[in-house]
């Protein structure tokens, strides 16, 4: 792991959803440089595969179970790690459909986990980076939460509302030294893309991947790690006076708008 740059040494992160997708590849890159990464999850086994990805090339981790929709579950994971530095709100789900063919228990679902899940995190978070002294945070947005796109009613609500909580507790801690910041992908590839597919589009999976590729400007998706890459760097002492801000990284999509 010391190929990378270890600017997190010394330092203690949580990552939310850190057992797949973008989260992993997340906890993958802090405790790459250095940082005791700790993987808040729902399924402990997946978790529990990361820290061994982690531990087996020379990392440090430690995993915590919870649902980051239940309130006590996540007020006891937050206080598990012995200090915090940095805390990546990363768990959530996606949702297709306009207003109309959105259910109500969908919407209720997406914003369990995706406005609640992050509250919770922040709520439960921002009192231990106090702790410290300060620290930083980092929210998993989407492009959405700045432009529209079809059929995202639901999860573009969702994300706006990240895109919100971030910028206000930039705003309520800025003289705390707590800083708080997002990034805004596009289309990933990750393991949700490959369910849709397979869901949606089976025995045309290939060709269905191209067009979702072909759907962005670069002609592609974007990687997690490469999302993972942003992430390290806004948390990191490099990104030391940016705070209240929200990155796109989106292989051109707001070109388009």
């Amino acid at each position: 792991m010391s190929a990378l740059p270890q600017r997190f040494a010394g330092r203690t992160a949580l990552v939310t959803g850190g057992g797949s997708g973008i989260g992993r590849a997340i906890a993958l890159r802090l405790a790459a440089e250095g940082a005791v990464t700790w993987i808040l999850e729902a399924r402990p086994e997946a978790a529990a595969a990361v820290a061994q990805e982690i531990r087996a090339a020379g990392g440090r981790a430690e995993t915590v179970t919870a649902d980051v929709t239940d309130t006590a579950a996540m007020a006891c994971a937050l206080a598990a790690p012995p200090c915090l530095d940095v805390l990546v709100n990363n768990a959530g789900i996606s949702h297709v459909g306009d207003v109309l063919g959105t259910k109500p228990e969908e919407l209720d679902r997406l914003y369990a986990v995706n406005v609640k899940g992050v509250y919770h995190g922040l709520h439960f978070g921002v009192p231990r980076l106090l702790e410290a002294g300060g620290g930083v945070i980092c929210n998993l947005a989407s492009v959405v939460s700045k432009i529209a796109l079809p059929q995202r009613f639901a999860y573009g609500m969702t994300k706006g509302a990240v895109l919100a909580m971030t910028l206000s507790v930039a705003r309520d801690y800025v003289d705390c030294g707590i800083r708080a910041n997002c990034v805004c992908p596009a289309r990933v590839r990750t393991p949700f893309v490959d369910g849709f597919v397979a869901k949606h589009y089976p025995g045309e999976e290939a060709a269905a991947l191209v067009r979702l590729a072909a759907a962005q400007p670069l002609g592609r998706m974007g990687q997690p790690e490469e999302i993972a890459a942003l992430v390290a760097f806004l948390c990191s002492s490099e990104a030391a006076f940016i705070t209240g801000s929200a990155y796109d990284i989106d292989g051109g999509v707001t070109l388009l708008r």
